[in-house]
């Protein structure tokens, strides 16, 4: 019998889409890039990618599609990365502005500074935690989860606060860069710009978990 591939979505309004689409080819998804609601409603989950979240916002609201966006996230597994980030969070500051709330954390935007400020960094990252309590039990017991990943940030954003049921799956000076909830998956960082796919296979696996 053969399986079908999982349909990943990558909205793909502006920023760097292409890479999360080749990303996601590489470890086995079937990768379609979103413009518009008929074609979101095609697939099995959605990464939103970095850029900037204030132009695709503006996209999102010339196109009629932050609120079908909204009632995908409600239902369905989206990762979102740096800009995406932003425009999963419940609140967004420096400054304020419209977001899908569909993750508890509040986001400072440009926290690390300009584009002269980008850095490549190597961090300790748990991509075992938060897929189920038996997975959080033993990765606690025996603390053997832990995985270093580089990680590339470009005028990145920084969690502030997180929510109750956020789990913190990394962290850059204390701050979180990598946190779930539920089915929700976000990083302030650009994974698709690392040769690693360890975050692009975690993501999917919570498309398995979320059928």
């Amino acid at each position: 019998m053969t399986v079908s591939q999982p349909r990943i979505g990558v909205l793909a309004l502006q920023g760097d889409y292409e890479r999360h689409a080749a990303a996601l080819a590489e470890v086995g998804a079937a990768p379609s890039l979103v413009k518009t609601t008929e074609a979101l409603a095609q697939v099995d989950a959605l990464i939103l990618p970095g850029g900037e979240s204030t132009t695709m916002l503006k996209f999102l609201h010339r196109g009629g599609l932050l609120e079908d966006l909204r009632a995908f996230a409600a239902e369905k597994p989206v990762f979102g990365t740096c800009a995406g980030a932003i425009l999963l969070a419940r609140e967004v500051r420096h400054p304020a502005q419209d977001s899908l709330g569909a993750l508890d954390i509040a986001v400072e935007r440009n926290a690390y500074g300009d584009q002269r400020d980008s850095a490549i960094l190597t961090l300790d990252f748990n991509l075992n935690s938060g897929l189920n309590s038996r997975l959080d039990s033993e990765a606690d017991v025996a603390g053997s989860s832990q995985i270093a990943l580089e990680t590339v940030f470009i005028r990145a954003p920084r969690i502030v606060s997180t929510g109750p049921d956020v789990k913190v799956l990394a962290h850059r000076e204390g701050f979180p860069i990598l946190v779930r909830q539920g089915k929700t998956l976000a990083a302030t960082f650009h994974p698709e710009l690392s040769a690693d796919r360890s975050i692009h296979r975690y993501f999917l696996s919570l498309l398995a978990s979320n059928s």
